[in-house]
């Protein structure tokens, strides 16, 4: 019988690991030689870190013949955002601007805490640039193809990540959600995705977008690995101020705990309205599969979006504004105009978009007095073509990329934790539904992605197979 890491969850590539059925190193360099045969097929990494990872296996062995516990990712490998720090490493953060930037001196925090735990880092991976896009066509560094159609766009501003761990070049990656770009690419991708709440896992080491909205979370092929992962990276932070004060109660041990106590709804009105057939049709799936047949509406989901969009532009357009001034010509066109029309929004819009928002979150709020899980659908279409510019929504013909995130923006706005669960149904390209929950509840919101799992409902197959598996001891 053989083992493949390319197609294994890291549920079991750990497992192999710590009984030594299987070297750490064995692992990662089979994921290190798969990266190199796809590169010009998904161009999903910019740097890959083939000597830290092959030392980084190498100390996970280590531990394994001593007798010692390499930990719960023991030999995992996963890749990162291109905007999280690596030691060594520039952080390019998609841009052109920052390769001018001396390498990191450090790892960011979500890295140090999944080395801690035995996973091993395969390098980082491509993105929009500074986050600020649905499709990760990089202007810089080429775009990120779809590994279930290559034709078609892997979703952004975390594309890389959704298409390596796709395409079974590393069984974990993280990136960052700021109004959907981990729902995205777990949408068009086809695999999990776990935005948990905003300031439950640390930001530190990061490149910022809009800092009252950024979250990191992880992309993976199972939903244990989802739990193993925000577990590991989990904790009080001082170097993030906005970091949890205390760490949260491990995720992992309660995934298999069933629904029992949980209420599941739908959200109706604009969450079932607009979009392709295939993005309603996954949600009657999954809320056929959970007995969902209550259905619930947010108050003002349209104002809720709108207000993301003028905090995502302020506050992003701020931030980059003395780049705009030294060097506009640099960034991406498409990215730079977004980024001046922020610099110029009026004060007063914002000041307006935050108070509607202390109004959403308090409304919001009382929609979860009477459930504990809403399903809405990720994305308003399955993948595009990478060259597409216009999408279908509600009879109208729109402008694809801004509009990519109808429903994740309004999500975004009050920092909810959300769970992307790939559906695949027969003859469409896969699709996520949002498994959204009040601020605090990712472990409700794996139970019920696990049962959905374990059910055969959800599902994240590797996309593309490659010969050669690593033979089991």
């Amino acid at each position: 019988m053989s083992f493949d890491p390319r197609t294994a969850t890291g549920l079991e590539i750990a497992a192999h690991v710590r009984t030594g059925r299987v070297s750490a190193r064995e692992v990662v360099a089979t994921i290190l030689a798969a990266i190199e045969e796809t590169h010009d097929r998904l161009n999903a990494f910019t740097t890959v870190t083939a000597g830290r990872a092959l030392g980084e296996a190498d100390a996970v062995d280590a531990l394994v013949r001593a007798g010692r516990d390499p930990g719960p990712l023991a030999g995992v490998p996963y890749s990162v955002k291109n905007l999280f720090d690596l030691a060594g490493v520039v952080t390019i953060a998609g841009s052109k601007i920052n390769r001018d930037d001396p390498p990191a001196a450090r790892d960011a925090t979500c890295v140090q805490r999944l080395r801690a735990a035995g996973a091993v880092c395969l390098g980082a991976v491509n993105m929009g640039e500074y986050a600020y896009d649905f499709v990760t066509l990089n202007a810089h560094d080429g775009p990120t193809r779809n590994p279930r159609d290559p034709a078609r766009s892997a979703g952004g501003s975390s594309g890389g990540s959704g298409a390596s761990v796709a395409a079974g070049l590393g069984a974990l990656s993280v990136g960052t959600d700021t109004n959907g770009s981990i729902r995205v690419p777990s949408s068009f991708c086809g695999i999990w995705g776990l935005k948990p709440t905003y300031g439950r896992l640390s930001r530190a080491g990061a490149f910022p977008f809009v800092d009252s909205l950024d979250t990191i979370g992880p992309f993976a092929r199972g939903v244990a690995d989802l739990a193993l992962a925000f577990d590991a990276m989990a904790g009080p932070d001082p170097l993030d101020p906005v970091c949890a004060a205390t760490r949260p109660p491990s995720l992992y041990p309660t995934i298999d705990d069933g629904l029992a106590g949980i209420r599941v709804g739908r959200l109706g009105g604009y969450f079932a309205t607009g979009g392709a057939p295939v993005v309603h049709a996954a949600v009657d799936h999954v809320a056929a599969a959970l007995g969902a047949t209550r259905t619930l509406e947010f108050p003002e989901p349209a104002l809720a979006r709108a207000a993301a969009y003028v905090i995502t532009t302020a506050e992003g357009g701020a931030l980059h504004r003395e780049r705009l001034r030294r060097r506009a010509g640099d960034f991406d066109p498409a990215t730079r105009d977004r980024f001046l029309a922020g610099a110029l929004t009026p004060a007063a819009w914002y000041l307006q978009a935050q108070r509607f928002r202390a109004w959403w979150r308090e409304a919001v709020a009382t929609v979860f007095r009477d459930v504990d899980v809403l399903i809405a659908p990720a994305t308003p279409i399955a993948a595009p073509y990478a060259d597409q510019q216009t999408l279908t929504f509600a009879g109208r013909e729109l402008p694809l990329r801004p509009n990519i995130g109808v429903f994740t923006q309004p999500v975004t706005l009050v920092g909810l934790p959300v769970v992307a669960a790939p559906v695949h149904l027969p003859g469409e390209l896969p699709v996520a539904v949002q498994l959204i929950g009040a601020p605090g509840t990712e472990g409700a919101l794996l139970r019920v992605a696990r049962s959905l799992e374990v059910a055969g409902t959800c599902r994240a197959p590797v996309a593309e197979m490659l010969p050669s598996p690593v033979p089991a001891r």
